[in-house]
């Protein structure tokens, strides 16, 4: 299948019988004598190349008739973060991530576009190789793939949790897309321990696991995060009901493991993306590399940490609602402020460990909130109270579905929102790759190398690392605190 969102032919045959796992979601191999497609990491002997085919997604494989391999198990397989540098494309599949599809037809996917359906669906075919509808299906059954294989839950559960809502047409479309019932894939893996369940998530490697973990555990909220050397604790809140996730490495393959609180199944979905948000599993470094690694300063920063990623948010408003407490004060100082905030205004969860107890305060609660009280000074406690009802009325949003340009302009026009702050939001709570606080102290002086650069030079000294200008910030902050200059929020 000839695709320009494909590596070349050669690279992929290369990638194939290397097994090579930087190229891990990138592509995906079609063997026609057996009807299934496979990642390129897929551990099976290698097929002959004259009945390989390969295809960008999986949802392509899927819609030219292949059932996803048993072995190497493409539900797996992190997403291309390369489809961000489209931004028509970018936002079409956040509004899929977003469920739009889950209980209203294509035309409204396209409609949201402000597209015709017949645009959108040749834009996803072209890039893609399936149509928004395809796409969502095939999440959907790979989803419930790794469900059944990977926990003990009922397969009514599972079925929920993929988007269905009768088991019938559940059963109906596994079978259609796998080739097999539920049941029979269950009783092929085996009864799985019982328990917590606990997801594999994969990425493209290298990860720094422990520099993400020692970013997150300086900016933890006490009462909500428990961060150590090897895992990422939290207590969330879905539905009004409180459980615990913890998220930790797998020593010997390039995943994440994901343990499970006693979650509603639909809720699942939803937490998996967070995750993968949070620890920024579906970047492509060999990408991003490629473009800051003409920079010398951030050549030598990558040859250092080669698995830096963007650590994310949980949450959008938590993210905006920490930005703002570390305005103008070290990350220490803001910590204390959130604390303050949690135990002054948060709520108290029941049934939960010590220490992980609290829900972070809604906007509307810090709406009118007297956040004077926990130490913030006037104006800073204006800004929050702002920002908290810009969010509750809808003016200030989180969605992935905007641009940073779209989202720099919604947060700049509230007080006290400068583009450092609204920029920072945007790398930690959205993940956008190309968000760059030009204004940071820290950047400035990095940069400088011993002379601090202003604001202009450090935005124009930017642009050639667009669009990944995120992860430059990242490797210039940990050169400054190689250096004992302690970053910004």
């Amino acid at each position: 299948m000839n695709n320009p969102a494909l590596p070349s032919h050669e690279q992929c045959e290369q990638a194939r019988l290397a097994r090579d796992a930087r190229f891990d979601g990138l592509f995906f191999t079609a063997v026609r004598s057996t009807g299934i497609y496979c990642r390129p990491v897929c551990p099976a002997p290698p097929p002959r190349r004259d009945n390989v085919s390969y295809y960008p997604t999986a949802a392509a494989a899927a819609a030219a008739g292949y059932r996803p391999c048993l072995r190497c198990r493409p539900e797996l397989s992190p997403d291309d973060a390369n489809y961000m540098q489209d931004h028509t494309l970018h936002r079409a599949l956040a509004l899929l991530d977003e469920g739009i599809l889950q209980d209203q037809p294509a035309a409204a996917l396209a409609g949201a576009m402000e597209l015709s359906a017949r645009q959108l669906q040749r834009l996803f075919v072209a890039r893609l190789g399936a149509t928004p509808a395809q796409l969502h299906a095939t999440r959907r059954l790979l989803l419930a793939k790794q469900l059944l294989t990977e926990t003990h839950l009922p397969v009514t559960e599972v079925a929920l949790a993929a988007g269905f809502n009768s088991l019938r047409r559940f059963n109906d479309a596994f079978l259609a897309g796998c080739g097999m019932p539920p049941s029979a894939l269950r009783k092929r893996h085996g009864t799985v321990a019982g328990g917590e369940p606990v997801l594999r998530l994969a990425y493209r490697p290298p990860l720094d696991f422990p520099a993400m973990l020692g970013f997150l555990r300086k900016r933890a909220i006490p009462g909500i995060e428990r961060i150590d050397a090897d895992s990422y604790q939290r207590v969330i809140v879905t539905d009004g009901r409180a459980s615990l996730i913890r998220v930790s490495a797998d020593p010997k393959r390039p995943e994440l493991r994901l343990q499970l609180g006693t979650t509603d199944a639909r809720a699942i979905p939803a937490i998996v993306a967070k995750v993968r948000r949070v620890f920024d599993l579906d970047a492509d470094l060999a990408t991003v590399h490629a473009c800051l690694g003409h920079e010398p300063l951030l050549a030598r920063g990558i040859a250092r940490r080669p698995g830096l990623r963007i650590p994310g948010g949980w949450d959008g408003f938590e993210v905006a609602a920490r930005a703002v407490l570390g305005q103008q004060v070290s990350v220490a100082a803001a910590t204390t402020l959130a604390r303050r905030l949690v135990d002054r205004f948060g709520q108290s969860l029941a049934d939960q460990p010590d220490g992980l107890d609290r829900q972070f305060p809604s906007p509307d609660v810090l709406a009118e909130a007297p956040l004077e009280s926990i130490g913030l000074p006037r104006t800073r406690a204006a800004t929050l109270r702002a920002v908290a009802r810009a969010c509750s009325e809808g003016r200030l949003q989180f969605s992935r579905a905007q641009t940073l340009e779209q989202f720099v302009h919604q947060a700049t026009a509230l007080p006290g929102i400068g583009p450092w702050t609204a920029h920072y939001m945007a790398l930690r709570a959205l993940g956008m790759p190309d968000a760059f606080p030009a204004g940071d102290l820290v950047l400035q002086q990095v940069l400088g190398e011993g002379q601090r650069l202003g604001e202009r030079a450090t935005e124009a000294r930017s642009q050639a690392w667009r669009p990944w200008r995120a992860y430059a910030v990242l490797h210039l902050w940990h050169m400054a605190a190689d250096r004992n200059e302690e970053p910004a929020q």
